[in-house]
Formats: structure tokens, C-alpha cells, sequence
């Protein structure tokens, strides 16, 4: 009995870093969605679950607790140290404000750094 074997051309899955990859590619681009998905193969329902993914990760990213530390250090009155908040970033990186800072310079700063 003889078989016919059918070979059918099956998509293969991206995985989650690939996926990302069409993501950035496609906002680089500067293109239509219909336009950059003819041009790199990608179906449009995919693009749109592709971009659905990366926001719904970007939103649980950004609603994550952080560890706090506070201090003991108080500062002595006339000792000339003021005192402020102090926020230490991945990296060594560190934001510090002292009493009486400029709240609108902060608030600009921090969505500066939000949007990064």
C-alpha cells in the first residue's frame, strides 16, 4: 500500500524574544501595520498579539513593589546636612532630593525616566 506524503509549509512559533524583535522593528519603521506585515511575513493577528503581550508585560513591570530602606542617618540641627529622600537605582545610580526641593523638576524627571 502506498502512502502519498503531503509536505504542508507550517509557521513556525517565534519565541518571546523574537516576538519583541517584530515589535521594535515594526515601531522603528515607521510603516502601516498592513504595510509591515506584507513586507516581513508577519500576519496582522499575530502583530497584535505580539504587541498586546509586550504591553501587558510593560504594565506588570511597571506596577511591581520595590524594596524600601530607611535610614537611621538624622540630621543634626545646624549640622548643615539636610534632610531628603534618597532613591538608589539598579546600576548604582542615585536620585536624591533634599528638603524643600522643587516638586515639579521631580515629577518631570521621574516621567523622563519612566519612558526610557
Amino acid at each position: 500500500m502506498d502512502e502519498q506524503v503531503q509536505m504542508v509549509e507550517g509557521r513556525r512559533r517565534r519565541s518571546r524574544a523574537e516576538a519583541d524583535q517584530v515589535v521594535a522593528a515594526f515601531e522603528a519603521s515607521g510603516l502601516s501595520r498592513v504595510e509591515f506585515c506584507h513586507q516581513q511575513g508577519v500576519s496582522l493577528a499575530s502583530l497584535a498579539r505580539y504587541r498586546q503581550r509586550k504591553a501587558q508585560g510593560e504594565e506588570a513591570t511597571a506596577n511591581r513593589w520595590l524594596a524600601v530602606e530607611v535610614s537611621g542617618v538624622r540630621a543634626a540641627v545646624g549640622s548643615g546636612i539636610t534632610s531628603g529622600l534618597a532613591i538608589e537605582l539598579p546600576g548604582g545610580k542615585r536620585i536624591e532630593v533634599g528638603c524643600g526641593f522643587d516638586i515639579p523638576t521631580l515629577v518631570q524627571l521621574l516621567n523622563v525616566l519612566e519612558h526610557r
